[in-house]
């Protein structure tokens, strides 16, 4: 068998070529119970990202013109905290954010209820710092989510 066959092109990568020797990985979200496609399956990552853009981007709005007086320079360190107060209080109390909701997202928990305080301010101060939101597991959950023991389902 040729190394290549094992180890998957630079294209298609190690999980096709495993799928093409027979492993069986199922469909994302399958391991939580969640449907393949539609109302509470598992949110894709495009749409993800759209959110976080559109979560991002109110709060620079508020943080320069409410915030920060029109100084972009403060605006920074403001845009953050809105963003840590945004989440904390529309995800521990509604499981969506603007962004979110526009894109018909939700965040629940692995157990398929709201999220705690607790466990939205440990996702929250995680998707923060980056690093845990760019590494993700099989079923397309960042660390954050792992931590906070959440998944991210699509509402429509």
């Amino acid at each position: 068998m040729d190394n290549r066959d094992v180890l998957g092109s630079w294209i298609s990568g190690p999980r096709a070529a495993a799928e093409e020797m027979g492993a069986d990985f199922g469909y994302r979200g399958e391991r939580l119970g969640l449907p393949r496609e539609g109302p509470g399956s598992i949110a894709s990552m495009g749409r993800r990202l759209a959110a976080l853009f559109i979560d991002w981007t109110l709060c620079v709005v508020i943080a320069y013109g409410l915030l920060a007086g029109g100084d972009a320079q403060r605006a920074n360190p403001w845009t953050t905290v809105v963003f840590l107060v945004m989440s904390v209080a529309l995800l521990g109390t509604v499981g969506t954010t603007p962004g979110k909701r526009l894109l018909g997202l939700r965040v629940i928990g692995e157990d398929g209820r709201r999220l705690g305080l607790g466990r939205v301010l440990l996702r929250t101060v995680l998707l923060l710092l980056v690093i845990p939101a760019v590494v993700w597991d099989r079923d397309g959950r960042g660390l954050h989510d792992k931590a906070a023991r959440a998944v991210q389902v699509r509402t429509s």
